[in-house]
């Protein structure tokens, strides 16, 4: 994975074979990034993906294994306890040009990943848990 500074922006890119979620996250920890955007486009070999059911507040997940393009992958960068938290989406187009998304759990990169942090400078954005619902909310 390597990464560069515009302004308020870093481009990163991440190479096969390296999981995309921990990737970014090591970017934010070496950048002291607590709010910010990602957005990316790329293509990966395998992934976990989730869909939450706020009746069991619980994720129903899924492995894709096989070539798939990355057509978005879209989140936002917070903290939660005093660690980086990601909350990312992600949508996959298969070889037959079938299309699956959902929540982003890991993916590795089959070819390359190209992804822009947009960092909201000089500010912290947190997260709490809430039971009801289940989540990890944004605490604005």
């Amino acid at each position: 994975m390597n990464y560069k500074k515009f302004g308020s922006k870093i481009i990163v890119r991440i190479d096969r074979g390296e999981e995309v979620v921990s990737s970014l996250k090591q970017v934010c920890v070496e950048n002291n990034i607590k709010a910010g955007i990602i957005s990316g486009i790329g293509a990966a070999n395998k992934a976990e993906i989730g869909v939450y059911n706020p009746e069991t507040k619980a994720y129903k997940k899924e492995g894709i294994t096989g070539n798939s393009e990355i057509t978005s992958l879209l989140g936002n960068i917070s903290e939660m306890n005093g660690e980086i938290y990601l909350h990312l989406h992600i949508t996959l187009v298969n070889e037959d040009f079938k299309t699956i998304g959902g929540h982003l759990n890991s993916a590795f990169v089959g070819g390359t990943l190209e992804a822009v942090i947009e960092v909201l400078s000089g500010e912290e954005l947190n997260r709490e848990r809430d039971e009801q619902i289940g989540l990890n909310l944004l605490a604005i």
